[in-house]
């Protein structure tokens, strides 16, 4: 067993859960115990702490890290690391910065250890069955972790982006562009909603996932929100932003590169969260679909 996972979140222990099912060996730390106990009944390895993992695991170490951004990523890290030996190999499967990223890898590579930045996509239904996986870092890092994103990945769903800080950088501008799609099928929905025509929004998104040139899973998604309330009166259009949309607008103006529908769907959010109206719901019954965030009832 070489496989540990350090996060057990939505994407953390699915993925993990994932590979199980495949017949890896994989342990398992999280700091919410209910989370381990829970794997662990599936078949997988618990630990303690970080370290504890770490002395788990046979040589080359894989440990793969699902949590938020910033602090919790050097946290893990400051216990971690210190266990580990050169020729093992540290993953950040979350959304950190790709800088951040960047700077982890010159640390840990001077100790030998490869960090590889992988963006990971496709939300919890991903990381259930098959996600995809965008990474950063040195080849031969790379190669030793290729194994098991064969096993975590859809066909073709995965990559190396080049060096480190590429993996996430690729993500964050990933993350761009859903912004972007998701608000533009939002507001088709609301000019919908406001036509003069009683439609069926459930119907007309199931017959644009067919064979439109608009088709895809997140207008499955829109189809399948719409099936549990035509209205989408369970949630309230307040969205979210965790971040990837903020640093790929601040990356633009870095660049001087032109993002406006970026952009503009990144003000969006700020706005919706002082206002509520139907192409809200809509991206905010997406990202509900799809990774399972969080939303607030209606009063």
């Amino acid at each position: 067993m070489n496989i540990g996972f350090v996060g057990l979140g939505k994407m953390g222990f699915n993925m993990a859960e994932h590979l199980l099912e495949l017949g890896r060996e994989v342990a398992v730390y999280d700091i919410s115990s209910e989370a381990v106990d829970a794997l662990s009944r599936k078949g997988a390895v618990p630990a303690d702490s970080p370290d504890h993992l770490a002395a788990i695991l046979q040589r080359p170490r894989v440990v793969w890290i699902m949590v938020p951004a910033g602090k919790p990523v050097d946290d893990v890290l400051q216990t971690l690391v210190p266990s580990l030996e050169p020729g093992d190999a540290v993953v950040d499967g979350g959304n950190s910065r790709f800088s951040d990223s960047r700077m982890r890898a010159i640390r840990l590579r001077e100790k030998g250890i490869y960090y590889l930045d992988a963006g990971t996509s496709g939300g919890i239904e991903g990381a259930r069955h098959g996600a995809c996986i965008m990474v950063g870092g040195d080849p031969e890092g790379f190669a030793v972790i290729e194994p098991l994103l064969r096993d975590m990945c859809v066909p073709g769903g995965y990559g190396h982006m080049g060096p480190s800080g590429s993996g996430h950088y690729v993500k964050m501008v990933h993350n761009g562009i859903e912004y972007g799609m998701m608000q533009a099928i939002g507001e088709g929905f609301d000019l919908l909603e406001t036509s003069e025509f009683t439609l069926d929004h459930e119907q007309i998104a199931s017959v644009w996932a067919h064979g439109s040139v608009i088709r895809g899973w997140l207008m499955e998604l829109a189809a399948q929100a719409f099936r549990k309330d035509g209205k989408l009166g369970y949630l309230a259009g307040r969205i979210a932003d965790s971040g990837e949309g903020r640093w790929t607008v601040e990356t633009a103006l870095e660049q001087q590169v032109a993002i406006p529908v970026i952009g503009a769907s990144l003000f969006r959010r700020y706005r919706s969260r002082s206002d509520d109206n139907f192409s809200d719901r809509v991206v905010a019954a997406l990202r509900h679909e799809f990774g399972g965030h969080g939303f607030t009832p209606e009063s």
